[in-house]
């Protein structure tokens, strides 16, 4: 039997949200063994002047494996 476990990671990106997904489950696979997947759970942006898009951001809900 395995246990799972569902860790949150907030993630950012200049370009794109889709970016900043790539980018999150990168750095979660550094850290984190065994991923299995992820869903996001929100998205939000960081305006500048004149309401221009500075940044992406996305909150991400991961899920591991635990080892036996």
């Amino acid at each position: 039997m395995s246990v799972a476990r569902v860790t949150e990671i907030i993630a950012s990106s200049e370009k794109s949200f889709d970016d900043a997904v790539k980018s999150g489950m990168k750095r979660a696979n550094k850290t984190l063994k065994n991923v299995k997947g992820a869903w996001v759970s929100d998205h939000t942006v960081k305006c500048g002047k004149n309401g221009k898009i500075t940044e992406y951001r996305v909150r991400l809900k991961v899920t591991f494996v635990l080892a036996d």
